[in-house]
């Protein structure tokens, strides 16, 4: 079952450099259905669901390794199997050397004309990437851009305005 966020809800975690979690706040706890003691040391992954396309990690990694953030539409399972989809904005965090410590998530209520989009796109996706793996699914991706004329960010920001 699809439980929603509230308007004015913003779920924020914390994760060290491999993706695990150093910090929820309560919306983040109460949202997933796991206890903090469950979340902090976890896989940041945990909360990850199957109908999400493998390539919307990989570009988040890929970006926040090289001290970028970004912004993505993400389908997140609860403990008990329910879901929610968040609209995410994923930064470094860095030290007083600029060297990154981890990486720090603030995610809000999706625009719901955006995941009538992203749905759609994220079926496409994961069926690309069982016919060819993530390369099949990211060729896929470019494709779809490419023909909107835009790049990730601009449809993705475009898409939650």
């Amino acid at each position: 079952m699809q439980i929603y966020m509230k308007e004015d809800d913003f779920i924020v975690s914390k994760t060290d450099l491999k993706g695990r979690i150093t910090y929820g706040n309560e919306i983040f706890i109460q949202m997933s259905g796991y206890s903090e003691q469950e979340l902090l040391g976890a896989p940041h992954n945990i909360l990850r669901h199957e109908d999400m396309p493998a390539l919307v990690f990989k570009l988040l990694w890929e970006r926040i390794k090289n001290k970028h953030a970004i912004n993505a539409y993400v389908k997140n399972r609860c403990k008990n199997g329910d879901f929610y989809w968040v609209f995410a904005n994923v930064t470094p965090s860095f030290d007083k050397s600029s060297n990154p410590i981890g990486y720090y998530s603030v995610r809000r209520k999706p625009e719901p004309k955006a995941l009538e989009v992203i749905e759609p796109i994220y079926k496409a996706l994961l069926d690309a990437q069982k016919r060819g793996g993530i390369a099949e699914s990211e060729k896929l991706l470019h494709e779809t851009l490419h023909k909107e004329g835009v790049t990730y960010d601009e449809f993705i920001i475009n898409l939650q305005k």
